[in-house]
């Protein structure tokens, strides 16, 4: 999972860089090439970027909403200053410590929420066509994580990878098994993984992805890869090296 925060200075922002700006929208309603197209441009607009990146097995423990607010906490936490306005998609943070105004359909009213959007997905996207090398047979490249029938396909002829949340399974793995699609070796999966009752064994971040960490122009990266020394592979798409010179111009 992968949640971002960009903080944007309109009033420094130039004239190219606000038509650059100009084709931010709801992201979702996006093409993935649309996504990448804006994806330097934002970085080149932006003060600051965050990005928290949360692994399959915190998911698993924390629940997907839970992170999903933790996550985008941490990011708004990281891109915060004095005097900024600051807004989140949809839902308050609890125990975020910056005031924020959640905003409903925010990336499709907020430049700064749908610039956040962007990065996210396109940071997501590109770890995911990366995990296609590494976990083959689940189509990643094409379905980046998403449920697609040919997912599930995949799923009920290959099993699942250390990338799969277990806690889905009471819901997507069981409807396979419910469909006479899963495997063998997979029978029964729906009422074993719950989130109160993971397996004993499985390592907490297998993928090595867990990490928060923030880009600033003209400023050095700060913070760390969190539970993995590989993390940052998986963030901005190493932004910091393709895009601080565009930045910082």
């Amino acid at each position: 999972m992968v949640a971002a925060a960009v903080l944007i200075d309109y009033e420094t922002l130039s004239l190219s860089d606000r038509r650059a700006l100009g084709g931010l929208h709801d992201s979702k309603q996006m093409t993935p090439e649309d996504r990448e197209r804006l994806y330097p441009n934002v970085l080149r607009a932006a003060t600051k970027v965050s990005v928290a990146v949360r692994c399959v097995r915190g998911i698993d423990g924390r629940g997907l909403h839970n992170t999903n607010l933790e996550a985008l906490a941490t990011s708004l936490e990281r891109v915060a200053c004095d005097g900024a306005s600051c807004l989140v998609d949809g839902f308050p943070l609890p125990g975020c410590t910056i005031d924020h105004r959640p905003v409903v359909d925010g990336d499709a009213t907020s430049a700064a929420i749908a610039a956040a959007s962007v990065i996210a997905k396109v940071s997501r996207d590109r770890y995911m066509h990366r995990a296609e090398s590494v976990y083959p047979g689940w189509g990643f490249q094409e379905n980046v994580g998403y449920s697609t029938p040919e997912h599930r396909d995949a799923i009920a002829q290959n099993g699942i990878s250390v990338l799969h949340r277990r806690s889905f399974a009471s819901v997507a793995y069981k409807q396979l098994a419910l469909d006479g699609q899963l495997p063998p070796e997979l029978e029964g999966i729906g009422d074993m993984f719950e989130i109160d009752q993971l397996p004993a064994g499985i390592e907490a971040d297998p993928d090595r992805v867990e990490a928060d960490q923030t880009v600033g122009r003209d400023e050095p990266l700060l913070g760390e890869p969190g539970a993995g020394e590989g993390a940052d592979a998986a963030l901005l798409g190493r932004a910091d090296g393709e895009d601080r010179a565009r930045r910082a111009a």
